[in-house]
């Protein structure tokens, strides 16, 4: 009796019993010094509203389906959006989502209130430009919200005395900045064609002078934007090059010496479609431009000559793969002695005629990777025009984000119009900006740092078997889904399914060509593009057709470009002949016009910040077409406290 009622009170213990006599174990109970063994036959007495809720639990394949959320909020296994986002924070959100943008983002840009234009009209744009973005846009489109801003603010005609423009546009993926920025920079320089014709172009005896130079990451989007700008000004007649490396011909006279080779190269070839063009050291014939685009760097060999810098990258790398050598002063002499002579091209582009300089995708351009390049660019622009400026070395707010301190360098002022475009605004070009250009003038979209109004969310958890067959079988049930809507269309009999096209993003390029390898094994034809692929050295961007948005074939004449051979509409819908999915890394992930076709985007890998995020999921849901984005991670075990994180920062943004 006393041993059942002294384990009664081990196990319930009263209030008056002392805490510091009674022990728990996993095993056993020790009270008052003794060891109490607990009855294997007690057992809780699970409640009849648990055997209810255990019973409605699904089973089996119920479990895997995508309309189903069996689990806890805290452990999602699948979760589906109902509706396409308004371009406003859901109301769930609380402060502690958001902060997360607070930390990678500036959102203290004030909207602008003051009335803006509702349409595109003439004035303030010329007849000619206004009947270009009536054939590119449609007779009833209407300008964007960056559109408009433009169309108020940078198509004031200047005064006599009047200091360059600096100005900063900031707005969602797909919405029109190229447009916004074109539009004012066409005009103007078709505006002052006549009013400088007699005195451009006879300080300089280089071949080429542009009035005007377009800045951005990649040569894909370099060729799409000369592409558009030609669409633009082909009324107003502009002279529109894009610098890039496009194909040589194939003849007899390349297989010769070096020093032929060199000759043969000096050839330019223009391609009026898309204003691709190769200027090399041996060609003397001038061209008249007025809007040269190109990368940093490739501006940079037009202007000093190709190879200018091969012995300053050759001794950074003997500097890092010889660093025992280097701290030997005798060592190093002999080495540098014994590095190899390149020859240097003459520089093929003037810059005095300079008057307007785009630096479009600002917040990669003026990242760790792009920004020694872009600020030397504009530093030999002011140089060049009779107003140097200091070369600045990498700037350490864009380092670590911090504000300017009192010993921040002092504002600069180039002697150009200075236009920075840019889908997001993270604190190290708002700092940067705010040091070293303060009067610059910032024109933000209300729905800034936000996905497009049209683009779904959707997260996908990894079975956690292989994760290249996940996304394969994700990718064949958004097929499977296009089916079923093609089904259930009127459409004539034998009419093939039109399939969505699918962009997967990936962090490395190894992922790239794992998972490319594993989707054709497996029947899925893939496009795989990372930045030394070979098809990215043909000077053209043939190798994304079918995935980059084309241009109406209305402003092509029929002898202007070599018609191709018929292809049947059933082979173009097969996945396993013509490829419908593009795998790459966020090398395309920037500034790319795509194809209404990319309904999808999957982002397989975590990306490393927010930026590539809206970068990423933004190549799809553009211009107001629908589109949804994928986000695989894990839901259970290890990793999934990042993708729980990035669930709520996904949250913020959607």
């Amino acid at each position: 009796m006393m041993t059942s009622t002294l384990f009664r009170t081990a196990v319930f213990p009263s209030r008056t019993c002392c805490p510091s006599r009674c022990i728990h174990t996993s095993s056993a109970l020790l009270v008052g010094g003794r060891r109490i063994t607990r009855k294997s036959s007690v057992k809780a007495v699970p409640s009849s509203k648990n055997c209810l809720a255990q019973s409605l639990q699904p089973t089996g394949r119920a479990k895997k389906l995508g309309s189903l959320h069996v689990a806890s909020p805290s452990r999602p296994s699948f979760t589906r959006d109902i509706a396409p986002h308004s371009g406003k924070p859901p109301k769930r959100l609380t402060s502690q989502c958001s902060k997360p943008l607070e930390e990678q983002f500036d959102l203290s840009t004030p909207p602008l209130s003051t009335p803006l234009p509702s349409d595109f009209a003439s004035p303030p744009l010329l007849p000619g430009l206004l009947q270009s973005v009536k054939e590119t846009l449609g007779q009833d489109a209407t300008p964007t919200a960056i559109q408009a801003l433009c169309l108020k603010h940078l198509m004031k005609e200047p005064d006599a005395g009047s200091n360059w423009k600096e100005y900063l546009l900031a707005s969602e993926t797909g919405s029109g900045k190229s447009m916004a920025y074109l539009l004012p920079l066409l005009q103007d320089l078709k505006r002052t064609e006549h009013i400088r014709s007699g005195t451009l172009r006879e300080s300089s005896s280089r071949p080429h002078n542009p009035r005007a130079l377009i800045l951005a990451p990649t040569h894909e989007l370099s060729r799409q934007l000369a592409g558009f700008a030609k669409r633009l000004s082909h009324i107003i007649k502009l002279r529109i090059l894009c610098a890039s490396r496009a194909n040589t011909r194939t003849t007899a006279k390349n297989n010769g010496t070096a020093s032929k080779m060199k000759m043969t190269m000096g050839v330019v070839f223009d391609n009026s479609n898309t204003g691709d063009v190769t200027v090399g050291s041996g060609g003397r014939s001038s061209h008249e431009v007025d809007v040269l685009v190109g990368t940093p760097m490739k501006l940079l060999e037009l202007e000093k000559g190709k190879g200018w810098n091969w012995e300053q990258r050759a001794h950074e790398k003997a500097l890092r793969v010889g660093s025992k050598k280097a701290e030997d002063p005798a060592a190093a002499q002999k080495h540098a002695a014994s590095i190899r002579k390149f020859w240097v091209d003459e520089p093929e582009m003037g810059l005095e005629n300079v008057e307007w300089v785009i630096v479009d995708e600002a917040d990669v351009l003026f990242d760790l990777d792009f920004e020694a390049s872009t600020r030397q660019l504009l530093a030999d622009i002011a140089a060049a025009k009779g107003h140097p400026v200091s070369v600045l070395p990498i700037s350490p707010v864009s380092l670590n984000g911090s504000r300017p301190t009192p010993g921040s360098p002092q504002p600069i002022s180039y002697p150009f119009h200075l236009l920075l475009t840019s889908a997001t605004i993270p604190n190290s070009l708002s700092n940067y900006l705010s040091t070293h250009h303060p009067a610059l003038i910032r024109l933000a979209s209300p729905k800034l740092h936000r996905l497009p109004s049209a683009l779904r969310t959707e997260h996908a958890k990894w079975t956690g078997g292989n994760k290249d067959a996940d996304i394969e079988r994700r990718i064949r049930r958004v097929w499977a889904e296009d089916a079923l809507t093609h089904a259930k269309r009127a459409l004539p009999a034998g009419s093939p399914v039109m399939l969505s096209k699918i962009i997967v993003f990936c962090n490395k390029k190894t992922k790239v060509e794992q998972l490319t390898t594993f989707l054709g094994t497996r029947g899925v034809a893939c496009v795989a593009l990372t930045g030394d692929a070979d098809a990215r050295k043909r000077g053209n961007n043939h190798h994304l057709d079918g995935f980059l948005k084309s241009s109406d074939s209305s402003h092509t004449t029929s002898g202007s470009r070599l018609s191709k051979p018929p292809v049947s509409k059933a082979s173009l819908s097969n996945p396993a002949t013509t490829p419908h999915v593009l795998v790459t890394t966020s090398l395309l992930s920037r500034g790319l016009d795509f194809s209404p076709e990319i309904k999808h985007v999957f982002i397989v890998d975590e990306p490393r910040n927010m930026i590539d995020f809206l970068h990423r999921a933004g190549r799809a849901g553009r211009a107001g077409e629908s589109g949804k984005v994928v986000v695989f991670g894990r839901a259970e075990g290890r990793g999934s406290g990042r993708t729980e994180e990035m669930r709520k920062k996904i949250s913020a943004v959607a």
